[in-house]
């Protein structure tokens, strides 16, 4: 199968070429598979310096026609499309960390990404892939959980930035953010505003992360009010 080409910002423009050196910038790929929405988070946070000496270099995402992807060219990002209905996981894996090591990726951030990382690809990368999640973990991982809360009855909810590890949402955390949860939420009203902690949650674990001295990132942060 022939490498995936990026989508381009502008018609007739040339495929961008991979940036491999003269930067000192901190490398971020993205793998999403709907709108985006956390993603242009991080590029906001990126271009208005919340996010310092960082860049996105590359989107990829498992839906080929996902708006994530449209998004990403529209600011001029590499952005690729990795179809998986016609891959193994093996084969989808192996083009995804082609693209990433191609751009000598050092963090690698889940924005909504459905599909789960084997060992391997967490291996690849191990501490330098993070997700956001939308529950307090360790409470509610997995799907539907803005679900779990509600049908649990909790009165706060919140969303968790964390390192990715062979678990289900088990990695280390990094930042949580609360909202609460009213007593006419419906799973819409609750996961909108938890969405908006998320937007402001992934950009400020992303910069802690970044600046930490070890450059893998605080683990055990405690966790900020909304």
């Amino acid at each position: 199968m022939a490498d995936p080409e990026p989508k381009r910002a502008g018609r007739g423009s040339p495929p961008p070429e991979p940036r491999t050196g003269g930067s000192d910038k901190r490398r971020i790929s993205v793998l999403l598979s709907g709108r985006g929405s956390n993603f242009e988070a991080i590029a906001d946070a990126i271009a208005d310096g919340r996010i310092p000496r960082a860049e996105i270099v590359a989107v990829v995402s498992d839906v080929a026609d996902a708006a994530g992807l449209r998004r990403a060219a529209e600011r001029g990002i590499n952005a690729f499309p990795i179809p998986r209905a016609s891959l193994s996981r093996r084969e989808h894996e192996k083009q995804v960390l082609k693209i990433l090591d191609a751009f000598r990726t050092d963090l690698v951030c889940l924005a909504g990404y459905m599909r789960l990382l084997s060992p391997e690809f967490i291996a690849r990368y191990r501490g330098r892939i993070l997700n956001i999640h939308p529950a307090l973990l360790p409470r509610f991982p997995g799907l539907d959980a803005q679900r779990q809360a509600l049908d649990a009855r909790v009165t706060e909810a919140g969303c968790t930035v964390h390192v990715v590890d062979e678990g289900t949402d088990t990695g280390p955390v990094i930042l949580q953010r609360r909202v609460p949860v009213l007593p006419d939420d419906t799973v819409e009203t609750l996961s909108a505003r938890i969405l908006e902690q998320e937007h402001l949650a992934y950009p400020e674990a992303i910069a802690r992360f970044l600046e930490s001295p070890s450059g893998e990132g605080p683990c055990g942060v405690e966790a900020d009010e909304a």
